[in-house]
């Protein structure tokens, strides 16, 4: 795949004065946060990040955790409020309309992934009660098939008591980031490729979660 093999510097920027001032203290002072396999990320190259998915905190949480900024799609009109659509944009997020999400996602996403951005994918495509996976999607397999890169399985621990039905502050519940192995992008775009790639990261991530705290 052809493209950039790294954010632009001013996104990096962006990332560690996020991460170092908000994210970081907030994950490990109040979420007691513990990281584990840190060494397993990719530093650079454009790689598709897969995670199950229970809260609104997992996005940064996500990115935080694997040391370097995290592209996720959001909502387009996001990006014409003044101020904010230019500093999310630098952030990686990327503009996705409704109604067509997952043609002008898959678009965004390949674009992202040429400039040499990590990728965020939740593979249910919404948030779960319990953190699991139970109908994952081909989204990101299929991704991975057209641009050719890895998959990295990350499983989010504990997210989904930070804010239970009813509550209006988030809960200082103990939160666990688990990085798996790199996974191979499937061969070709075919559904029995993008099925078998697609379970393989989600036994991967629920066998993560399994190891609990």
């Amino acid at each position: 795949m052809a493209g950039r093999d790294r954010e632009p510097p001013i996104s990096l920027m962006l990332y560690h004065l996020f991460k170092w001032s908000v994210v970081s203290p907030v994950l490990h002072a109040y979420f007691r946060g513990r990281i584990y396999g840190v060494e397993r990320v990719p530093r650079q190259g454009p790689l598709l990040v897969v995670a199950n998915h229970a809260s609104d905190f997992d996005p940064p949480m996500l990115s935080n955790c694997v040391g370097r900024p995290v592209s996720f799609m959001a909502k387009e009109e996001l990006f014409r409020v003044p101020l904010l659509g230019p500093a999310i944009q630098l952030y990686g997020a990327y503009p996705v309309k409704r109604g067509t999400a997952d043609r002008s996602a898959i678009r965004a996403a390949l674009t992202q992934l040429e400039q040499g951005w990590a990728v965020g994918v939740f593979l249910q495509g919404t948030r779960t009660g319990d953190g699991h996976i139970p109908d994952p999607k081909l989204g990101a397999a299929l991704l991975a098939a057209k641009a050719q890169v890895p998959l990295l399985p990350v499983s989010l621990w504990g997210t989904h008591r930070i804010l239970p039905k009813g509550s209006k502050f988030p809960r200082p519940v103990p939160v666990t980031v688990r990085i798996g192995e790199p996974l191979p992008p499937p061969t070709s775009s075919d559904r029995a490729a993008l099925e078998a790639t697609t379970q393989r990261c989600t036994e991967a991530i629920h066998d993560l979660h399994g190891l609990g705290r």
